[in-house]
């Protein structure tokens, strides 16, 4: 892993060259001084071209871990160009989809020689597209993805992705004081969880910060209530590996972020193995690694005890309640990737628990938008933060 690079005063630089050391020597816990969340460790500027636009930088800056310790992580920052309207640049955080487990497998931060790459080019025009309509754009990696090996991934934990853009937002916001204290947050799939996860927690963990809302699109949810329903004895279907390879990358997940369950123990010889082979690679290798496997061939026991459930429940259910700022759900009815169900079972919830949300179902393939999902989009950016004109 490359060392933080230094960003002015002396005390940063200690950090960074603390954190450089314990990197090399295979260590990840904090230095002293480092505890607060969003504590900005480096900010370096890209050159033009970057993503596809000007005006990028990579953050690297801390957040709490699984376990709450302090854990270096990365991400992009993109500003418009031109003078800042008053106030500053709004922010708009972008969570990205599902990319692996392993370190460099986020790609937002050093997308150049990352192993991850499908849905790149879609990423980057949704936030070039966010960057035009004159907000500064953030992307974190997520706890692992990034630049800094602090071990797998763990693959839909929806506190530490919340975490992750949260203090990713503060962390750019001490890089660049032209940024507003006025944003928002957009994600997909794995980003879509992300996104209702971070719009949920941020007033009680930010609430120094003014967040105007949540877009969603196609996030994955509810899937913590069917896990419990698998177990030994389930045979490998042909061409399941992308749905296996997020079974499995969930139960990694898991296993790194709450040692306590064991999750070791639920699993054969083979799914040990599986998940140890996984734990450092982006989705492609995932992929080649499970396929030709089935549930049955991993697991020596069902995940049906009420002990695995609540830990799937506390690990990533999204909230149905509780939110201070709206949402826009856009959804396909066509997806098979979160499976279209899913997405109406948490319509149903949100309805249920009079949550302030607009939907809009579409019938393209997974977090693709068609016309009206674009427009409406447009139309809760500009009616939610007041975007003023680019100069």
């Amino acid at each position: 892993m490359r060392s933080p690079r230094t960003f002015g005063r002396t005390a940063i630089a200690a950090i960074a060259a603390v954190v450089a050391a314990g990197v090399a020597l295979g260590v990840t816990s904090a230095p002293v001084g480092a505890s607060t969340p969003g504590v900005l460790i480096s900010a370096v500027a890209q050159a033009d071209g970057w993503h596809g636009m000007s005006g990028g930088s990579v953050i690297e800056y801390w957040m709490p871990g699984s376990d709450g310790t302090p854990r270096p992580a990365s991400g992009a920052l993109f500003v418009p160009s031109g003078a800042p309207p008053a106030g500053g640049w709004p922010v708009m955080a972008f969570d990205h989809g599902t990319s692996g487990l392993g370190a460099g497998c986020g790609g937002q931060a050093d997308p150049v020689g990352s192993p991850f790459r499908r849905g790149r080019s879609t990423q980057d025009e949704m936030m070039r597209h966010t960057v035009e309509k004159g907000f500064a754009v953030v992307a974190p990696d997520y706890l692992g993805l990034g630049r800094f090996d602090t071990g797998p991934h763990p693959y839909l934990e929806i506190g530490t992705e919340a975490t992750a853009t949260i203090d990713l937002v503060r962390a750019a916001r001490a890089a660049r004081p032209e940024l507003s204290r006025t944003w928002g947050v957009i994600g997909a799939s794995q980003g879509g969880q992300a996104a209702l996860g971070t719009g949920h927690l941020q007033a009680s963990y930010a609430p120094e910060l003014d967040f105007r809302g949540a877009i969603a699109i196609d996030p994955e949810s509810d899937v913590e209530k069917l896990l419990p329903l698998t177990g030994p004895g389930i045979p490998a279907i042909p061409k399941t590996e992308d749905w296996m390879s997020f079974y499995v990358s969930i139960l990694a997940g898991l296993r790194a972020a709450r040692p306590d369950i064991d999750v070791n123990g639920y699993l054969t010889p083979l799914g040990r193995s599986v998940l140890d082979d996984i734990g450092t690679e982006c989705s492609g290798k995932i992929i080649e690694r499970v396929r030709g496997l089935g549930i049955g061939d991993l697991l020596a026991r069902p995940l049906s005890d009420e002990r695995m459930r609540a830990a799937l429940d506390a690990y990533m259910t999204v909230p149905t309640s509780g939110y201070d700022a709206p949402i826009l759900l856009l959804l396909n009815a066509t997806d098979t990737v979160v499976p279209s169900p899913l997405h109406a079972a948490l319509v149903a919830q949100f309805v249920a628990n009079r949550v302030d949300f607009q939907a809009v179902v579409g019938t393209e393939k997974h977090t693709q938008l068609n016309q009206q999902m674009s427009t409406a989009l447009d139309e809760f950016l500009a009616r939610n933060f007041a975007v003023p004109s680019q100069p």
